[in-house]
């Protein structure tokens, strides 16, 4: 990386991180580490979010994620977990008929 590039992109660093070549290319290297991981890192934790949000939800009426996840696969219902937990959010009777459609099935 040229040294134009390396001060570009260590802009809003502290101190002589933004201004110090030598100084700054080690923060940016790192600064890129950071991002590469966090894009993976999200992921993950947005998907723990929905996971919650549906364990709380489906505990209203009753159930439990795990057995509301399993019966929603033999109902064939394909719904992904963040639409899950949007409707569980944003549209609370949707969701409820969802539950119900699954409980008979029971555990």
């Amino acid at each position: 990386m040229n040294d134009k590039k390396v001060l570009k992109l260590a802009k809003g660093f502290y101190g002589r991180a933004n201004s110090c070549v030598t100084i700054a290319r080690g923060r940016v290297e790192k600064a890129l580490q950071y991002q590469y991981r966090s894009r993976r890192q999200k992921k993950r934790d947005f998907r723990c979010l929905w996971i919650q949000q549906i364990n709380a939800a489906v505990r209203n009426y009753g159930l439990i994620y795990s057995i509301f996840m399993r019966d929603m696969v033999r109902q064939n219902i394909s719904l992904n977990r963040k639409m899950l937990s949007e409707l569980a959010t944003y549209e609370p009777f949707t969701f409820r008929a969802l539950t119900k459609l699954v409980q008979p099935w029971g555990g």
